[in-house]
């Protein structure tokens, strides 16, 4: 067979990713707050873009909230410019999919009590470095407020960078807290070396999971030395930090109150029998009566399983909603974006066309195109994702009027595929956009993949029921039970079929385990003996 060369034109359609697309996509999966940090990033290298103050120009927002009416099964198109190019940017890659968000209750009461079942988390890494709680400024000369001459860096005032403020809201933490404490108990110095490392090792619930011997091992002294040195900051403020386990750690709280003693000694070796709630196992254990039993149980409650967590420790940031939700007066909802989250930015044009008239290099003039380029795109890709947003919100809400306007129990099954159909996109869009946004309603605030639920089958061959509905349903059987009528799963199973819901038993294991409920063997314990501490 001869081999020949020849000329062939072939037609064929493929989708390339350019780089102003694969920003249109990541622009739709940032939450607000990584928006913002990636915009304000882009104000920085990008200088034809600046912020916008308010009224310099229309807002992603504007003409742009619906009413969205439960019985209608069509939405305004009032927004209909949000153009095409949104749909085409992520419609040919790949498909993610969403589950609804599993609920969980711990009463806070009883948060010491979970932690019977679980250790302390060992401390992951050994950090030496130790941030001071006051702003290291040099000090400066303050003679005209009467200062003069007060230049230490230990007070830490004056100097350029000095800021009252700073040292009023600076929050101390538990590790400055503890080493600021070390030379009050440990004189030694070799002591303060062991002592110091032994700071870094507490994690920020004041706990220690190192052991004596390792600990011994890695800095080259003797297990007895680590042993009176760990004795000693046992000692410190809070009570019950430098404990290796929960314990200990209520162990020496009791002994800061002069309340330990060899019977109290013998509830704590057999937490894990009340963490069961089982308390005769545990009174037989303990060698008292039922009445002392729960006398000293409520002694232990009322002590603090979690010591270091009153210092400072990591912010927690707030959610901020993407969206609001608020009843319309004709019985509707009024769906509109948050403008607070929206970031505000412009494209300079004169400042662009200023400079480009007066630059006559090349290279110069391909930097500033390629910025006006970018920015357009930018500014075109927000306005862009903002819509795309109130799209995919409005369809929730109209899908799920029922949750809105009487309550998780009438939540309806819904999936990607449903609202991407109804909205003319794809299913990966919709799984974009729904990753880290939050609707804010009446109801308060939910991901919005939280009313993305499975089906549960309807026994009377009806409407099926979604998967978050069925779990309230459980909760609500579960919370009306008494220490006397105590539910198995197979008679929530049947509760359930009458109420026209098809469910397995290992279903209601499931959810009722990813809820946190304990079996009806445990419940049943719990509430007896919440009825014997309310005897006493």
């Amino acid at each position: 067979m001869a081999l020949t060369t020849k000329l062939e034109i072939r037609q064929s359609q493929q989708l390339v990713m350019t780089p102003q697309l694969q920003q249109a996509i990541r622009l739709l999966q940032l939450s607000n707050i990584e928006l913002s940090q990636f915009v304000e990033t882009e104000l920085e290298r990008n200088p034809l873009l600046e912020h916008a103050e308010a009224g310099d120009g229309p807002s992603p927002d504007d003409a742009a909230s619906e009413r969205v009416n439960g019985n209608d099964s069509e939405y305004s198109a009032e927004h209909s410019g949000s153009s095409s190019e949104g749909k085409a940017s992520s419609d040919e890659f790949n498909t993610e999919s969403a589950n609804g968000a599993e609920s969980s209750d711990t009463a806070p009461d009883e948060a010491w009590l979970d932690m019977a079942k679980t250790s302390p988390d060992p401390e992951s890494a050994f950090d030496t470095e130790f941030d001071n709680v006051y702003p290291d400024t040099a000090g400066s000369d303050l003679g005209a407020a009467g200062w003069a001459g007060v230049k230490s860096r230990d007070n830490g005032f004056g100097g350029e960078d000095s800021n009252l403020e700073a040292y009023v809201s600076a929050d101390l933490s538990l590790k400055d807290h503890l080493a600021a404490q070390l030379p009050l108990v440990l004189e030694d110095p070799a002591e303060r070396i062991v002592g110091q490392y032994m700071v870094d090792l507490v994690d920020e619930s004041g706990y220690i999971s190192s052991d004596l011997d390792h600990l011994a091992e890695r800095l080259g002294a003797s297990e007895e030395m680590v042993a009176a040195v760990l004795k000693k900051l046992q000692t410190l403020d809070p009570p019950g930090v430098f404990a290796r386990s929960l314990s200990e750690c209520l162990a020496l709280q009791l002994r800061e109150q002069n309340r330990y003693d060899p019977v109290i000694a013998a509830l704590l070796d057999n937490l894990h029998m009340l963490a069961k709630r089982d308390l005769t196992g545990l009174r037989r254990a303990v060698g008292v009566d039922m009445d002392e039993l729960s006398e000293m149980i409520q002694e232990i409650k009322a002590l603090n399983p979690k010591p270091g967590l009153g210092f400072g420790s990591v912010q927690v940031q707030p959610v901020v909603p993407d969206v609001f939700v608020r009843p319309a007066q004709d019985g509707s909802w009024l769906v509109e974006l948050n403008s607070d989250t929206l970031p505000r930015v412009l494209v300079n044009r004169s400042y662009y066309t200023l400079v480009s008239t007066k630059t006559a290099s090349e290279k110069d003039k391909g930097y500033l195109l390629e910025c006006l380029q970018t920015a357009n795109w930018l500014v075109k890709s927000l306005d862009q994702r903002a819509r795309t947003i109130l799209r995919v919100a409005e369809e929730i809400v109209r899908q799920q009027d029922g949750f809105f306007s009487h309550g998780v129990q009438h939540l309806r099954p819904l999936n990607l595929k449903t609202v991407a159909d109804a909205i003319s996109m794809h299913e990966s869009t919709v799984s974009r956009v729904t990753s880290n946004k939050y609707l804010s309603s009446p109801r308060g605030i939910f991901e919005l993949k939280y009313f993305f639920t499975s089906a549960i089958a309807n026994a009377d061959n009806g409407e099926a029921h979604s998967s978050e509905a069925v779990r309230f349903r459980i909760k609500q059987l579960i919370d009306a039970e008494t220490s006397r009528a105590i539910l198995s799963d197979d008679k929530i199973v049947e509760r359930l079929k009458s109420d026209g819901i098809d469910i397995a038993r290992r279903t209601v294991a499931k959810y009722r385990e990813a809820m946190r409920i304990p079996s009806s063997v445990q419940r049943r314990r719990e509430k007896e003996m919440t009825e014997r501490l309310g005897r006493v």
